[in-house]
């Protein structure tokens, strides 16, 4: 009895340390504070401030933006990927802001500064924080709203727009669920105890069944090992599925984090020929 109570013990204890360690898993923030965004994008010819983001329960969350050229009047909403800080995505901002866009870059909560802890549910509230910005205090009408999520940013990106849709929607490297990333990277079907999951599949349909005249793309890198390309293509499939028209940008050689997918000339030109596809015009 002793052995079936401590070997009881031992299987509790793990799924303690799995059910609480999870999230040092998934989320590596630099909680670094983050310099201003004008001495960030010093030198680019690219002017930005740094503005704050309230979010529903209660955080305030320092952001970059960027006003739109009104030339273009669109706006870009960036919900970066899981590691990092805002300050790594200026080459980003630059580039879209180069093109007329506006541009706002988002630091979860617990990143760059930030209070509080990341969950798929924190997160969420924080890109709701950001539109919300963004259409109440920076003016930007929502038909003219696009959103770019990379990585994980994909998944909240990709919720966003199942909520709320917007003009267009890019989806950097997408994965299909967390779930599935388990499996891939870990090899187990972490599923079922995973406290956060980001169903990125089922974002995509509900998006197809409220908007399927929402632009969307897919921007992916062949030799992406972090987040397996096929996922990415599963998403793009899903979408279509869906009625969604996607344009899909595949950039052969290009890992996940590689400078020329990340902010390099073909994930722009996504984005600007995904703002044509939405009415607009940016050059």
């Amino acid at each position: 009895m002793r052995w079936v109570v401590g070997g009881v013990v031992v299987v509790l204890l793990g799924a303690a340390a799995v059910w609480f360690g999870q999230r040092s898993l998934v989320y590596f923030p630099d909680r670094t504070e983050v310099p201003p965004t004008a001495d960030l994008l010093a030198g680019s010819g690219v002017e930005g401030r740094d503005v704050t983001l309230r979010t529903s329960d209660g955080l305030e969350l320092r952001a970059s933006y960027v006003g739109a050229d009104p030339a273009c009047g669109y706006t870009v909403l960036v919900t970066p990927g899981n590691g990092g800080n805002r300050a790594s995505r200026m080459p980003l901002v630059s580039g879209l802001a180069e093109l007329g866009l506006g541009v706002l870059a988002l630091d979860y909560r617990g990143y760059g500064g930030n209070p509080g802890r990341p969950s798929e549910d924190g997160t969420r509230q924080d890109a709701r924080a950001a539109r919300d910005f963004l259409l109440d205090e920076a003016g930007v009408p929502p038909e003219r709203l696009v959103l770019f999520g990379e990585s994980l940013g994909a998944a909240v990106a990709a919720d966003l727009a199942a909520e709320h849709p917007p003009a267009a929607l890019l989806l950097r490297s997408p994965f299909t669920s967390l779930g599935a990333m388990a499996r891939a990277n870990y090899g187990i079907p972490a599923g079922p105890v995973l406290r956060d999951d980001y169903d990125v599949l089922a974002a995509v349909r509900q998006l197809g069944e409220q908007a399927p005249e929402t632009p969307v793309a897919v921007v992916l890198g062949t030799a992406d090992g972090i987040v397996p390309p096929s996922q990415s293509r599963e998403v793009a499939d899903a979408a279509e599925a869906a009625g969604l028209a996607v344009r899909r940008t595949e950039l052969d050689g290009l890992g996940h984090n590689d400078a020329d997918l990340v902010h390099g000339p073909a994930t722009l030109d996504a984005v600007r020929r995904l703002v044509a596809a939405a009415g607009g015009s940016c050059e």
